[in-house]
């Protein structure tokens, strides 16, 4: 297997890319996963349907809706620069941003069924103790939903990993800068004789995903054990 820099940047730029989607995203995908799972408020149905519109809309459309809104003339575009000297649009930045949206659905998901399936007598019995509810939270929620929690985001890195239409829309295909593996296997496949190195691509997209799963399902089991000794 012989692959190009090009190649070789396009590897490394995704695996920067998807970590960096991957930890800038779940904070927000646990917070909005707890919202969901454990309150009941006007308009619940409506913030469920939005956080998982990425999940039906054409890829295309989460891109263009990026591009007018986070692009140089765009108003979160300009102010993001005006004010911070950020630029989302042909960035790795952007590229980013749209892993992010597109993975923030398989996150939720998987974490708001962990915080569900959390005996919320135990919450209630530390409470009463006298803990706060940051301290229930961190001490009893978040370790017992962590296999969950992990879960979510293995799954939003497998995503951002492998998404294409969301930022080839927003950001292009520019090699060294937003060229991701995706996009550069679909490079590959547009030109005469690319298609040897387009198939070593998808082997190391198929591997990385498959590592990804395999390390969070060891981790998992070995929290969930030590879980269950305590």
């Amino acid at each position: 297997m012989t692959l190009s820099p090009a190649d070789i940047t396009a590897i490394w730029l995704s695996l920067k890319i998807a970590s960096v989607a991957t930890l800038v995203s779940l904070p927000f995908a646990i917070a909005v996963a707890w919202l969901l799972a454990r309150r009941e408020f006007f308009g619940k149905s409506l913030i469920n349907g939005l956080v998982h519109l990425p999940l039906v809309l054409p890829p295309v459309v989460t891109g263009y809706l990026l591009l007018i809104s986070f692009g140089k003339k765009g108003p979160f575009g300009e102010m993001l620069e005006a004010c911070c000297g950020i630029v989302m649009s042909f960035r790795w930045t952007g590229a980013a941003l749209a892993c992010a949206i597109m993975a923030f659905p398989l996150s939720v998901r998987a974490i708001r069924l962990a915080l569900e399936s959390v005996d919320t007598k135990l919450e209630a019995a530390a409470s009463t103790l006298g803990a706060t509810p940051w301290h229930v939270f961190a001490t009893i929620t978040v370790p017992l939903a962590f296999p969950g929690i992990l879960a979510g985001a293995v799954l939003g890195f497998a995503k951002a990993l492998g998404e294409f239409g969301a930022t080839i829309t927003f950001v292009s295909n520019i090699p060294g800068e937003t060229q991701t593996i995706a996009t550069a296997i679909y490079g590959h496949t547009q030109s005469p004789g690319g298609d040897a190195p387009a198939l070593q691509l998808t082997i190391i997209s198929v591997a990385i995903a498959m590592i990804a799963l395999m390390a969070s399902e060891m981790l998992a089991r070995r929290v969930s054990r030590k879980a269950a000794d305590l």
